[in-house]
C-alpha cells in the first residue's frame, strides 16, 4: 500500500518536472503561450500529488486505531494548579530551604 502511493506520487512529480523541462527547453521555441500553459498545468500537479499520496486506501487500517498515548501525560488530579497559582502570587519558586537553593 505504501509502495503504491509512493509510485503514484513520484509519477505525478516526474510528470510535473517533465512538463517544466519540456515547456522551456522545446515548446517555447515554437509557442511561448503553449509553454506558459504547460507550466500552469505543471504548477497544479504538486498539490494534487500530495493529496493522492496521503489519501486513505481501503486496506489502510492504521487510520482506524485511536492513539491515546497523549492521555499518559495527564496528571491524576489538579493539584498542580494550586502550586502554580501560589507561585505566581508570591513569586516563590517552591525550592525547599532558603533563596540560595540549599535545603
Amino acid at each position: 500500500m505504501y509502495a503504491r502511493r509512493r509510485r503514484r506520487y513520484f509519477a505525478l512529480m516526474g510528470l510535473c518536472l517533465g512538463l517544466f523541462v519540456l515547456a522551456w527547453a522545446v515548446v517555447r521555441l515554437w509557442s511561448v503561450p503553449a509553454a506558459v500553459g504547460m507550466c500552469a498545468v505543471a504548477m497544479v500537479i504538486p498539490p494534487v500529488a500530495a493529496i493522492v499520496a496521503n489519501r486513505r486506501e481501503p486496506d489502510d487500517h492504521w487510520w482506524d486505531v485511536p492513539d491515546d498515548s497523549w492521555l499518559d501525560d495527564e496528571p491524576l488530579d489538579d493539584s498542580w494548579r494550586r502550586f502554580e497559582h501560589y507561585g505566581q502570587q508570591t513569586g516563590d519558586d517552591h525550592r525547599p530551604g532558603g533563596d540560595d537553593g540549599r535545603p
